[in-house]
């Protein structure tokens, strides 16, 4: 038997393996590094064997404790159901119109509502409701359909312009440049009179007269919009799509038709209650109004002209 080379710089062992002049020294490893290696691999061996962990082919390992993220999960939810059950109770027992009524549920529903919001509607309104071009802002007192929480809440039920729902919101203004119905001076025209209703222009005869033949139907002869048909009002400071001449002049040219999905058949009564009271207390939510017997018996429902779309 040969006897193993030693290293004369180190006192060590080699393994016997050599290149170019260099060997490899048998150094043993740390008894603190071995003793870890091998704790490690008894609790890995233990595990397996407690915990679901091996991958079979239709399911995994269950272990012998039985536990599992997914029971886990059902025993929160159930833990969860049995604490705000009786608020879920007492707010599917609530007529909506009621909750005004009561403060401490309305105060409950919107804290509910407020996590659902944060779940299904930051994408588009943004986590403080505040919008961008295109989406609307929540916290203003700017409301195409109404403001009130019966009409919030039917306007997230079916939504508007949602392909899915027979019951959705639906306006749509004509593309009066993009389909020949205005000539582009006319649309330029009609854009100054639009912006003059809110001061942002000077009025000019030939717009308003067009106004008056084209938009007036729905917007109303003074641009204060109608809500049966969701047309917005043109007077104000709000608008969705941008108030410079540029942004008015391209939405009359070619229309904007905005979608909002309808959620009734996406998330529960209780939380659509909730998430329309949580809608309603951002700041621009409006009390319940019979809608006035004059704007019921208005125009019939026509194609609705630039603005706001909410």
């Amino acid at each position: 038997m040969v006897s193993p080379k030693i290293d004369e710089a180190t006192g060590t062992e080699t393994k016997g393996h050599e290149w170019d002049g260099i060997e490899e020294l048998d150094t043993p490893l740390p008894l603190w590094w071995l003793l870890t290696f091998y704790a490690c691999i008894a609790f890995a061996l233990g595990y397996v064997v407690v915990y679901p962990a091996i991958p079979l082919l239709n399911k995994g390992t269950e272990g012998i404790w039985g536990w599992t993220a997914r029971g886990e999960l059902a025993k929160d939810t159930v833990s969860a159901e049995r604490q705000h059950g009786p608020l879920l109770s007492a707010l599917a027992a609530t007529p909506i119109e009621s909750l005004l009524s009561n403060p401490q549920l309305m105060q409950q529903a919107v804290a509910g509502g407020k996590a659902a919001y944060l779940v299904n509607c930051v994408q588009c309104h943004g986590t403080g409701a505040g919008g961008s071009k295109g989406y609307p802002n929540l916290n203003d007192d700017d409301w195409l359909w109404g403001g009130d929480l019966k009409t919030l809440e039917t306007t997230i039920v079916h939504g508007i312009r949602s392909p899915d729902d027979t019951a959705t919101r639906v306006s749509l203004m004509p593309s009066f440049g993009r389909d020949a119905m205005l000539t582009s001076t006319q649309v330029g025209e009609v854009a100054n009179h639009v912006l003059s209703l809110s001061g942002k222009a000077q009025a000019n005869a030939a717009g308003s007269v067009t106004f008056a033949n084209n938009c007036a139907a729905c917007h109303g002869p003074a641009g204060k919009g109608l809500r049966q048909f969701g047309a917005p009002n043109l007077t104000d400071a709000i608008w969705l799509y941008g108030s410079s001449k540029t942004d008015v002049t391209a939405s009359i040219h070619a229309a904007h038709a905005g979608v909002m999905p309808a959620w009734g058949a996406r998330l529960d009564a209780v939380t659509i209650k909730m998430l329309a009271a949580y809608v309603h207390s951002l700041g621009g939510g409006e009390a319940f109004a019979p809608v006035p017997e004059a704007a019921a018996s208005a125009a019939p429902a026509a194609p609705v002209a630039p603005g706001k779309t909410r």
